[in-house]
């Protein structure tokens, strides 16, 4: 608690530090800071409450359980990130890193004070003269990426999100549009340099055995501070989509065509991904939500009819076909960096996920059941969604499931109602109940003693093996790496090692 209070009384008497330049400050532990500063690079930035730099680089997509910090460092230099972890070691202080709007878990809440390190300046994209790899900063949003490597003629896996950063996702394994030529986007991990829980600066690749577990756990392990990953000539610059929106009493019907036409126990074509969300759309139905689902095809202009006439035939509110370029793909299913689940607007956005390997229709519609009446109207979840993903899997089922941390290789689709709110009395009990229900509705179906959960998605109750694998070999390994790179638990807050 002293160092708390040493912390609080620099940041409330010492004027906002930050761009290029500090105010000196004879506050307690000012020479600290003052140590801090001449350790970083000029270009670096640090932030106490109630500056506009410290409220952009703290403020949350989803302000259920969030952190809390006293003072913020934005490194500039991948040295200055190793700084940042010494100083808040030297001080006894915990650390947290912040990059891209990423995770929502109830875990993050038990950082209470301490150093953020807001990874935002840590943006680059070099493409090697090889053109098979390129090197990208730590900070490093995933349209960024896109778009670099797009101009360059070139492309990888990345998250869809827009707001998202890349690595964010990819330390948790991270699913994308092109995992079905290219697996996960941990699995285009070549290199990196990452900053460990003592503040050292090291470079890692596949001959390190923390190469393992930053494929799928490495939220637990390090920062890292720039990523050297494969990257692929664009074949197709041509995308199409189709939006086919269906009322509640076809719930059933739309995900037997989905069994039957699109998820094909796996067999999904590498070219082709559905996507789908519950949402209530009033435009479409103005009393009850709606099943909005997504056929996205790579390679040309319309979606094939193969794919599309199926549900054509349900009899859907309509049909709205759309081409374009990857580019395009999010914005087309609302994940764009203007769409509404990339806004910071105080909401709290909790998702309880679940793997599946294919769509249980009776689930399907208990689920529906218990959804529609918990969002329509004037409910304080009207603005939920619940998400149904299906990307093409044949390349992260071509990958051995013993070569990374990430462990649910085998699944074909991800669900994840997301419970949005506006935090109020006793709501944010009433969301996890509602989620937990849903996913356990589905969960139901499976026949499984254990759900699967994407840990990028995950609520925060989850378990270890709900997380990270009931594999006693793979649980072994987790813990073994995690006390030889980890011991004091450093990188606790986000889905812990434990």
């Amino acid at each position: 608690m002293a160092k708390l209070n040493t912390l609080l009384a620099v940041a409330a008497g010492a004027t906002v530090w930050a761009a290029h330049h500090v105010a000196g400050s004879s506050s307690p532990g000012g020479n600290d800071l003052q140590n801090l500063k001449q350790q970083l690079s000029s270009c670096a930035s640090v932030y106490y409450p109630g500056s506009t730099g410290f409220e952009n680089a703290t403020t949350r997509w989803s302000v259920l359980d969030e952190p809390k910090v006293n003072v913020v460092v934005s490194p500039c230099t991948e040295n200055d990130v190793a700084e940042a972890v010494k100083y808040a070691n030297k001080q006894g202080l915990p650390f947290l890193v912040y990059n891209g709007v990423h995770g929502a878990l109830v875990s993050l809440g038990k950082m209470t004070h301490g150093v953020g390190i807001a990874m935002n300046q840590l943006s680059s994209v070099q493409v090697a003269e090889d053109g098979k790899t390129a090197t990208m900063g730590g900070g490093t949003m995933s349209k960024v990426v896109t778009d670099k490597l797009w101009a360059a003629g070139k492309q990888t896996v990345t998250g869809t999100c827009e707001c998202v950063s890349l690595l964010g996702p990819a330390l948790g394994g991270g699913h994308g549009w092109l995992q079905g030529h290219h697996g996960l986007v941990a699995d285009q991990f070549v290199s990196m340099n990452v900053v460990l829980a003592n503040g050292t600066l090291t470079t890692i690749d596949s001959n390190s055995d923390l190469f393992w577990a930053m494929k799928g756990a490495g939220h637990n392990f390090g920062i890292v501070t720039s990523l050297t990953s494969k990257i692929y000539d664009i074949e197709h610059t041509d995308w199409a989509i189709e939006t086919i929106i269906f009322s509640g009493d076809k719930v059933e019907a739309v995900y037997q065509a989905a069994n039957d036409y699109l998820v094909k126990n796996g067999t999904q074509p590498a070219d082709v991904s559905n996507w789908s969300y519950w949402m209530n759309n009033p435009d479409a139905d103005p009393h009850n939500p709606v099943i909005v689902f997504y056929i996205i095809q790579e390679g040309v202009q319309a979606v094939d009819p193969v794919y599309t006439e199926p549900f054509h035939n349900l009899g859907p509110i309509s049909v709205t076909p759309q081409s374009g370029t990857y580019k395009d793909l999010a914005n087309w299913t609302g994940i764009a960096l203007e769409s509404p689940p990339c806004q910071k607007v105080g909401m709290a956005n909790p998702r309880f996920p679940i793997y599946l390997e294919s769509y249980n229709i009776t689930a399907q519609k208990k689920a529906w059941d218990l959804y529609a009446p918990a969002v329509r109207g004037s409910s304080p979840f009207n603005n939920s969604i619940f998400m149904f993903e299906g990307y093409p899997v044949e390349g992260v089922h071509d990958v051995a499931a013993s070569s990374s941390a990430f462990a649910f290789r085998s699944e074909n689709l991800l669900a994840a109602p997301l419970i949005n709110y506006i935090p109020a009395g006793d709501l944010a009990e009433e969301a996890a109940q509602l989620g937990n229900q849903l996913r356990d509705t589905l969960w139901a179906a499976t026949g499984r003693k254990d759900f699967r959960a994407y840990i990028n998605y995950a609520y925060g109750n989850e378990t270890f093996e709900q997380i990270y694998g009931a594999e006693k070999w793979r649980q072994d390994r987790l813990h073994f790496l995690k006390k030889k790179y980890d011991p004091e638990n450093k990188f606790g807050f986000y889905a812990p090692i434990v």
